[in-house]
């Protein structure tokens, strides 16, 4: 991947966006040693126009941003990352730098947040509770909550109609994960049914 950095006296901005719920969370400059460290170590770093040095996101926090996929725009000087946050981005403790509403990507958060509990069982938590129960009640989970989705949508309230499809959306959530697929996995399905 060629980065003319040239064109941009040294330095070209980096938008740094979440993986998993492409929220994007900041943006950086690299020149081109800190653009080699990245790919080196994994790890965003930059180079801070404050300190005039290369900075390692996460070096004082330990909020590290763990590279995943790098792309360069058409120009090639520009650098989108797709990284995996270890905690907020932002030195204020928030999430995102740019302060934007959450809510259009939780669902991708609670995919991580399930991911989690499968990583990390604890006996609270009631998605290892289903999943000790196995496949078979996982997958009857989600016919139940698609039946009272269903109910709620033909005779309920708005209020119920959106509670139960959030439970069906929950319990297909876990089931995915049962079965070792991803929100992505059916992103890239849909995408291909459209595209016919």
């Amino acid at each position: 991947m060629n980065i003319d950095f040239e064109k941009t006296q040294g330095l070209v901005p980096v938008i740094i966006q979440d993986v998993q719920t492409l929220e994007v969370l900041m943006l950086g400059y690299m020149n081109q040693e800190a653009w080699t460290k990245t790919r080196e170590e994994g790890k965003v770093t930059f180079f801070s126009r404050s300190k005039n040095r290369l900075w390692t996101k996460g070096e004082e926090s330990g909020n590290f941003l763990f590279v995943k996929e790098t792309h360069i725009d058409c120009d090639h000087d520009t650098i989108l990352i797709k990284a995996s946050p270890v905690g907020p981005t932002c030195h204020t403790g928030s999430r995102s730098c740019f302060n934007t509403n959450y809510n259009q990507n939780f669902i991708f958060e609670l995919e991580k947040i399930i991911n989690d509990r499968y990583e990390n069982p604890s006996e609270e938590s009631y998605v290892n509770k289903l999943r000790k129960k196995g496949l078979n009640k996982i997958a009857q989970k989600v016919g139940e909550e698609g039946v009272e989705t269903v109910i709620a949508a033909l005779n309920e309230t708005d209020v119920d109609f959106v509670n139960e499809s959030s439970d069906l959306i929950f319990h297909l959530l876990v089931l995915l994960r049962e079965k070792g697929k991803t929100l992505a996995d059916i992103g890239v399905n849909l995408e291909g049914r459209h595209s016919k």
